[in-house]
């Protein structure tokens, strides 16, 4: 294991071996990232569910109210009129059989894949390079749809697809170190809201495990999942 930098050892330092509020979680993350650039603030959840089994997978979308700060680089994989559509309404790629074949030759330069019902077929024959980049569409997710522009609008604007990994773990990025500490806890409690709604229904035991929160560069904070919920009701 690399062992770690002064920078980061010394940012390590200033974290308390203690669950902290979750503001003052957010307001520590935010005085670590301390690199040359906007880090990106991030949220990693363990939950009590094995996504093995069907009826405890988790993969569902967030729409953060304050956005994510970060630019989304969508494709669109359509036929006929809805191709322009999807370019007018700010898709960075579009097209139809020919860009099926790019993306099978292993060319995706972008972040989200968005495709519409008729075109899944040929979709699906791409999941040995889609799947592993999680990046396959998926009606649950909003990214197999005939609305193109609602779902392009929504992406860019800050909606982030999310899944539990093998192990249970959810990882979201929330926000810039940049945002205000209100605007990345507004963010934050969004987040929550959403898991919490789309509990598994497999779910078994304990369902929040632990709750930490990081930036790009800097040391991980947990948080306290009680005062969590506290302030979603609130």
């Amino acid at each position: 294991m690399p062992k770690p930098s002064k920078r980061f050892t010394s940012l390590s330092s200033k974290v308390e071996d203690r669950i902290y509020q979750p503001l003052e979680a957010i307001e520590l993350v935010k005085a670590n990232a301390n690199a040359k650039f906007d880090e990106t603030i991030e949220a990693h959840v363990r939950l009590g569910i094995d996504p093995k089994y069907t009826d405890q997978q988790l993969r569902t979308t967030v729409a953060l109210p304050n956005g994510t700060g970060q630019t989304v680089r969508i494709a669109v994989i359509a036929r006929g009129e809805k191709v322009a559509e999807a370019k007018d309404a700010g898709a960075e790629l579009a097209g139809e059989d020919e860009l099926v074949e790019s993306i099978a030759k292993g060319d995706m330069n972008f972040d989200l894949l968005i495709a519409t019902p008729d075109m899944m077929p040929k979709v699906a024959k791409l999941g040995r390079v889609l799947g592993p980049r999680g990046l396959m569409p998926n009606p649950k997710a909003g990214t197999v749809t005939t609305d193109l522009v609602g779902a392009i609008k929504e992406f860019k604007a800050g909606k982030l697809e999310f899944r539990a990994d093998r192990a249970g773990i959810v990882h979201v990025r929330f926000g810039k170190a940049s945002f205000s500490a209100e605007h990345l806890l507004e963010n934050l409690t969004t987040l929550h809201e959403t898991i919490e709604r789309n509990k598994p229904s497999g779910a078994k035991g304990r369902f929040w495990r632990s709750f930490y929160l990081t930036s790009t560069m800097g040391p991980s904070v947990e948080v306290d999942l009680a005062a969590l919920q506290e302030n979603k009701q609130d």
